[in-house]
């Protein structure tokens, strides 16, 4: 009976203590997110958000605006999509949904809202549901008839007026009065407007009369795609290109000064401790410091470019890889090698035929699947090093308008992804799987 009552008292003790723990840890946990709950000031966050922002944003990224733009200083009419100079209508030309005289021009938005442009630099914006606005330049203030609560989709200032509709937003400062008209899709993603070939339809390309006198239709509708100088094509397809390189000379040279370091950080290769030591720092250095880092520090030294972001792969890799190569061959079985040193082979070939080929599955899975992780990497390091993808991807969000490029480039990105992804399972697979047959 006392045994049972001390094993029972035992029992006892062992919940408390199982409970008081599963307490402690909740508690902590409670504690921790509290802290982040202050710290991070997450109502604060929720005040101070902008979702107008948001969509604004999100619709940007799969639809483009056409520029209506006045200048109040000679009137002067522009016609652009995205406002940029590629973009821009052909003199005497504007889009079908312009109409009227210049002294009464009329631009519809598509959302049933008309914008009435007069001479003096007045403004008339008809907003259906709600009735007309008027805007004008007068001595340098911007004169409207709004009320001084107007609702919220219009701010109003002596310098600037901005109303947002369904389908458009239209902007008046004191140097220009500008429309805006959204519409769905990549605009010019194939033809630019100065193309012959532009609003053509793949069976008159293909299949009908020869569009421009000089070229055959096939040749030049492929000249005006891969020359497009809004969307650059071909300059895209090259940034792809730096960037796969860049995370393919990074790894594989990595790979390559790491297999032979690993060997002096193993301690059944190298019985000199201080060597061990030496080497296993120089790894946990040049891996401690993240590739970001090192991309801005041989940027400094070397300037920019594809090779100094391939550089900084190959450091960050080669401590990973030192570590990774050197833990694989503590673990090597020492049968083959004797195997091999029973033929009368000396160390370097007891090493390449004993050792190689025991690590080899390690080493080519690691290799892969760091290439498919370094893919991503060196699209945020080529936007340091002046270099690939990620240069374009950077330059495009810089302008803060060109959203529709941003997403383009973030496909691209992905599906660049996505092939070094598959690529690099059928490549560990074939590779792999044949020398697990061998050995």
């Amino acid at each position: 009976m006392s045994e049972i009552a001390t094993l029972k008292a035992d029992a006892d003790a062992l919940f408390s203590r199982k409970k008081t723990v599963a307490f402690a840890v909740r508690a902590v946990i409670f504690a921790y997110l509290v802290y982040v709950f202050f710290a991070f000031d997450i109502l604060g966050l929720a005040q101070r958000a902008k979702m107008e922002n948001a969509v604004t944003l999100v619709s940007d990224s799969w639809s483009h605006k056409t520029h209506v733009t006045r200048s109040h200083r000679g009137g002067a009419m522009d016609y652009a999509i995205e406002g940029e100079r590629k973009g821009r209508y052909p003199e005497g030309t504007r889009p079908d949904w312009v109409t009227g005289p210049d002294d009464a021009l009329e631009v519809a938005l598509g959302d049933g809202s008309i914008v009435t442009l007069l001479p003096s630099n007045r403004t008339l914006i008809d907003i259906p549901g709600f009735g007309t606005i008027e805007a004008a330049l007068i001595d340098g203030r911007i004169e409207t008839n709004l009320s001084e609560n107007p609702p919220d989709w219009v701010y109003a200032s002596p310098r600037r007026v901005t109303i947002r509709t369904d389908n458009g937003r239209i902007t008046l400062t004191r140097s220009k009065t500008e429309i805006f008209r959204y519409a769905g899709g990549w605009e010019l993603f194939f033809y630019t407007l100065n193309s012959p070939y532009h609003g053509k339809r793949f069976g008159e390309i293909a299949f009908g009369d020869q569009i421009d006198p000089e070229r055959p239709n096939w040749r030049g509708a492929w000249e005006d795609f891969w020359g497009n100088a809004m969307w650059r094509h071909a300059d895209v397809l090259w940034a792809i290109g730096e960037t796969i390189l860049m995370a393919f000379l990074g790894t594989f040279g990595a790979a390559i000064v790491a297999l032979p370091l690993a060997f002096m950080a193993a301690k059944r290769f190298a019985p000199v401790a201080l060597i061990r030591s030496i080497t296993r720092r120089i790894f946990d250095f040049v891996r401690g410091v993240d590739a970001l880092i090192w991309t801005i520090v041989l940027a400094r030294a070397f300037g920019p470019g594809p090779l100094t972001g391939a550089l900084a792969i190959l450091i960050t890799d080669t401590g990973t890889f030192g570590k990774i190569f050197s833990e694989a061959l503590e673990n090597v079985d020492e049968k083959q090698i004797e195997g091999v040193a029973s033929t009368g082979a000396k160390q370097v070939q007891r090493y390449r035929f004993g050792v190689i080929p025991q690590i080899i599955p390690v080493l080519l899975a690691q290799i892969l699947y760091f290439l498919e992780s370094n893919t991503r990497s060196a699209t945020i390091i080529g936007a340091i090093t002046g270099g690939g993808i990620g240069l374009l991807l950077t330059q495009a969000m810089q302008t803060q308008k060109d959203w529709e490029e941003v997403a383009y480039y973030i496909v691209l990105v992905i599906l660049m992804v996505m092939f070094m992804d598959w690529f690099s399972g059928w490549l560990r697979g074939k590779l792999i799987g044949r020398s697990e047959e061998k050995h």
